[in-house]
């Protein structure tokens, strides 16, 4: 949202919502200042620098607090537009929650959020400049949903599509042929596909793979994440800069430079991690965890360790295959490595 837009209410839930990774409480009136044009109350100390490899977790409890005590101080006598709405301080506590369950184990816990995302993914809608975040949780709701019918008897969770083939061998892929295949291509994709397959192409990294930006934010160059994430390919801030993106302009919105910025990460995970599947995981749950789980587990594929991955991941991975192979008809297992790139 810029700042010039931006009104009391977006202020108050964007502090709880959009803190970046690293950031305190005590922060919150130069944030205020730089991201929402409001006046610092007093000067604040620097932000600690964000620690390497970020997970995409929610703000803290404090961003919830600060956020309920802007709500109260500026906030409680404007009626909101629908009164089952969640008001901000409800959506920071509930993002808080959600990623938690997203980064656990357990997919009863992350199924169970379901009636609650649908409300927030509302509320977010009705509220003017918060389509970005409602984009980001669409998503979310998504996988919430498959959890749940996951647990459900039905759909195994080994891959039965071509078992000799090692990239074939992800859980719940076949389940996700079955859910996207029943989805149009969201409208917006074809617009910026050319530049994104150019992108892709020129960093050596198969082209079908921007597909992988469906599944990010469903084409919404815009598309936020509470963590902090942002753009078609939902880069975390720490990422993009060290993959030479400014933020200030943010260039992760912009498309052919978040897309190459995005190819070039892939690069490198795949070079680190032998595999596309793996590649993913660790461009979802962060390469340090995907590098533990498979030492741990004495593992060389993303089977292997996929029960030992955040929730989340889990089912981000077979989820971006399936939709690479619906959109673009290249099944895993016939994805290229990386090759060398232009100069």
């Amino acid at each position: 949202m810029k700042p010039h837009v931006a009104q009391p209410l977006a202020a108050a839930l964007l502090l709880a919502l959009a803190a970046p990774a690293g950031a305190r409480v005590e922060d919150a009136p130069a944030l205020c200042a730089v991201t929402f044009s409001l006046p610092a109350r007093a000067a604040s100390p620097k932000p600690k620098a964000a620690s390497p490899d970020p997970p995409r977790t929610a703000a803290s409890q404090g961003w919830a607090l600060l956020a309920a005590s802007l709500w109260n101080e500026t906030l409680a006598d404007v009626p909101p537009e629908n009164t089952e709405l969640l008001p901000p301080e409800g959506l920071a506590t509930l993002v808080q929650r959600l990623s938690a369950a997203g980064q656990s184990e357990d997919l009863g816990e992350l199924a169970s959020f379901a009636p609650e995302a649908r409300l927030a993914i509302a509320s977010l809608r009705a509220r003017p400049g918060f389509a970005d975040y409602a984009a980001w949780l669409q998503n979310q709701l998504d996988e919430i949903d498959a959890a749940d019918l996951a647990l459900k008897p039905g759909p195994e969770e080994p891959a039965k599509t071509a078992p000799a083939a090692r990239l074939a061998r992800v859980p719940y892929y076949d389940f996700w042929l079955g859910r996207i295949a029943a989805r149009p291509r969201p409208e917006s994709a074809e617009a910026f596909l050319p530049s994104l397959h150019a992108a892709f192409v020129a960093e050596g990294v198969p082209p079908e793979l921007v597909w992988l930006a469906e599944t990010e934010s469903s084409f919404n160059p815009r598309a936020r994440s509470p963590a902090g994430a942002r753009g078609l390919f939902q880069l975390m801030p720490e990422t993009a800069r060290s993959l030479g993106l400014d933020l200030r302009p943010d260039e992760r919105i912009h498309p052919a430079r978040s897309a190459r910025a995005a190819a070039a990460y892939l690069r490198h995970l795949h070079g680190r991690f032998g595999d596309w599947p793996l590649a993913l995981a660790a461009y979802n749950a962060g390469e340090s965890r995907v590098a533990r789980e498979l030492k741990r587990r004495g593992a060389a594929d993303f089977a292997a360790i996929a029960r030992h991955l955040p929730a989340e991941t889990r089912f981000y991975v077979p989820k971006v295959l399936a939709t690479v192979r619906l959109r673009s008809g290249v099944a895993p297992e016939n994805l290229a490595a990386p090759v060398p790139r232009d100069s």
